[in-house]
């Protein structure tokens, strides 16, 4: 990625467990307003307003994970699904 920034893991629970890399979806300040967009923020635990944006999917070690930063509510986690199935062409 272009510098350090949040992001949402992907990856399946045994894939942390098992695997080197993980799937990520980083976190930008850039709103753009597009339906593959997921609002975050200090709820989430972040310090500040950001969004996922889940047409920008990104391989990462997983040794290159900071530290966690918060998580998401149901809710976030349904609008999460919707933004993902909309940027992979899954609904």
């Amino acid at each position: 990625m272009d510098k350090q920034r949040p992001v949402l893991l992907l990856s399946r629970q045994e894939a942390y467990e098992m695997r080197a890399m993980v799937i990520v979806a980083p976190a930008t300040t850039v709103v753009r307003g597009f339906s593959l967009e997921v609002k975050i923020g200090r709820r989430e635990g972040l310090p500040r307003d950001c969004v996922i944006n889940c047409d920008w999917l990104v391989t990462i070690a997983k040794a290159d994970l900071i530290e966690r930063a918060g998580s998401l509510s149901a809710l976030k986690l349904r609008r999460l699904e919707d933004a993902l199935r909309f940027a992979l062409g899954l609904d």
